[in-house]
């Protein structure tokens, strides 16, 4: 297979292939192998915190992998004028701000690896790695690790592949990873194993873990965190027998089983609906083995009388918490305001919240977008927008499903100019709304009659921002325009996309003008990998990579 960086060196620019050492700074991504000098001058062992990237620099260069992210685009020429300025601080912000254009971002980070005495962060390389992992890009991301050196890699890299493989369904391939760490410098340790068994068994793949725990038996003496996290990887595929058959095993080792141990089983059993068994385990761990539990293990019992929409019987357990001081974490508490608000005790979960406050435990934004989530639906405008104010006074700032959520409201209800105000504030709190933000205020507005210029205007700003819309609103926006026979600003929307610097608006230009939209290409999506782990000439040939 050839490198990632050549193939996609020679779909960027076909006539001029530079050669390998060139593409990947020789001596790594961080620092120079041991034992040898760092090649970098006045390199200081401990330089501490250096000047923050500069932010109009790194807005420039997103913007750019915005505009340049499909296949055939020059995105190498465009970011030559970049190269004089580029910091390995700046490069590492813009792989952060852009990691859901995996692709481009490759591009980006062999660019900058190729500018003489450029080396790139250590971190730049966990978050490009993430990001191909997360688009599930493997091969990609598999020949784009086999180039670089040894010193470029970290032992990090591999928990991040580990869950990324077990997330996809693709056990054997994390646990060739896991086999390959020698390979690479890294010997795998106890705490390793630990993360390849808990990714596996915490994405549904606990019998391959426990497969490979067997297999890997004679290498790594069992714990009882090894066999915590095995029980807890059953208890996510609901068999409770398969988590007492462990335990018990646990016992017959010789392995004194603790709080953590016990938390799993009791939550196996909550899971798969033996909730008097968990208590009988809970009075065990406490009368024969003289544990105390803590506030995890009550956890499983309150997330199981929410899932049966038992509200008297979770508010009872989070009594018994309280009178032994024991406060549930954020996602316990979450559950307990969920099912509050499905039964239409808003106050209720109010008080929920109010209380996480009290106990130290602050709401984070999934408290706040469920209880958001009911005013909206029952088109309460006023409670909404109060939410949303304490959300700022709290420092928790809404996020895109906030936002998505409160416009859509307020835009069905007719309260255009409230949708505004929030829409104005979305810039003084750090929010930059994507396609899904302004495809609910373009979508919304086209509907409501006299907001059409409105829904255009939305519309314009986000082509001159170069956000590629959804191929929907171009749709919806297009045929309203046609029905109230708007052909100018039609026309005039057209030959603005045409003259964006993103090429995927330019090639979106065309839905705007033919009805026959149902036959283009989807063109809004990031890349055009499906989630499956393509065999190299099938990858090459969808990037047009030549030799």
């Amino acid at each position: 297979m050839q490198s990632a960086a050549r193939l996609l060196a020679a779909a960027a620019s076909p006539r001029h292939l530079p050669p390998r050492a060139r593409l990947l700074f020789p001596r790594g991504l961080c620092s120079a192998p041991p034992g040898q000098p760092d090649p970098r001058p006045d390199s200081d062992p401990d330089p501490g915190p250096g000047p923050g990237p500069d932010p109009q620099l790194v807005s420039a260069l997103c913007r750019v992998l915005s505009d340049f992210r499909g296949p055939r685009h020059d995105l190498r020429a465009a970011l030559r004028g970049f190269a004089p300025r580029l910091t390995p601080a700046a490069a590492a912000a813009v792989l952060r701000r852009c990691r859901n254009l995996p692709v481009p971002s490759l591009r980006f980070f062999l660019f900058a690896a190729a500018e003489p005495g450029f080396v790139h962060l250590p971190e730049s390389l966990l978050v490009l790695a993430g990001s191909l992992a997360g688009a599930r890009l493997f091969p990609l991301l598999r020949s784009l690790l086999s180039d670089l050196p040894r010193s470029a890699l970290s032992r990090d890299l591999f928990p991040l592949l580990f869950r990324a493989y077990a997330r996809a369904g693709l056990p054997d391939d994390a646990v060739r990873a896991f086999s390959s760490m020698e390979g690479f410098g890294f010997p795998p340790a106890a705490a390793d194993l630990h993360s390849l068994l808990f990714a596996l068994s915490h994405n549904g793949l606990v019998e391959h873990a426990e497969a490979f725990f067997r297999d890997s038996a004679k290498q790594f003496d069992p714990s009882a965190k090894t066999y915590t996290i095995l029980i807890s990887g059953w208890a996510v595929v609901m068999k409770p027998e398969n988590t007492r058959k462990l335990f018990d095993e646990m016992i017959e080792r010789g392995i004194e089983p603790d709080v953590p141990a016990y938390n799993a089983l009791i939550d196996a059993l909550c899971r798969g609906g033996d909730v008097a068994l968990a208590h009988e385990q809970l009075k065990d761990m406490q009368r024969s083995r003289g544990l105390v539990p803590d506030a995890a293990t009550y956890g499983p019992f309150l997330r199981s009388a929410c899932a049966s929409k038992d509200a008297r019987a979770a508010l009872r357990v989070l009594d018994r918490m309280r009178t032994r001081n024991l406060t549930p974490n954020v996602f316990t508490y979450n559950a307990v305001i969920r099912l509050l608000c499905d039964l239409g005790e808003v106050d209720e979960a109010y008080n929920i919240l109010n209380e996480m406050a009290t106990c130290g435990e602050m709401p984070d934004i999934w408290s706040y977008n469920t209880l958001l989530n009911a005013h909206c639906k029952l088109k309460e405008v006023n409670k909404a927008l109060r939410l949303i104010s304490r959300m700022d006074k709290e420092s928790c700032l809404p996020d895109r499903h906030s936002y998505n959520m409160i416009l859509k409201m307020l835009v069905s209800v007719g309260r255009v100019d409230r949708a505004i105000e929030v829409w104005d504030g979305m810039e003084k709190r750090g929010f930059h709304p994507g396609a899904a933000t302004y495809a609910v205020m373009i979508h919304g507005l086209s509907c409501k009659k006299g907001r059409a210029e409105e829904a255009c205007s939305y519309f314009l700003r986000m082509v001159d921002e170069g956000i590629p819309p959804y191929q929907a609103t171009c749709q919806v926006l297009r045929d309203r325009l046609l029905r109230l026979g708007l052909r100018d600003d039609l026309e005039m929307l057209t030959d603005r996309m045409r003259r964006s610097t993103s090429c995927t608006i330019q090639d979106l230009a065309s839905i705007m003008c033919s009805k026959r939209a149902a036959e283009t290409r989807n063109l809004s999506s990031d890349h055009e990998f499906s989630g499956v782990d393509l065999h190299e000439s099938q990858w090459r040939e969808k990037w047009k990579m030549v030799n």
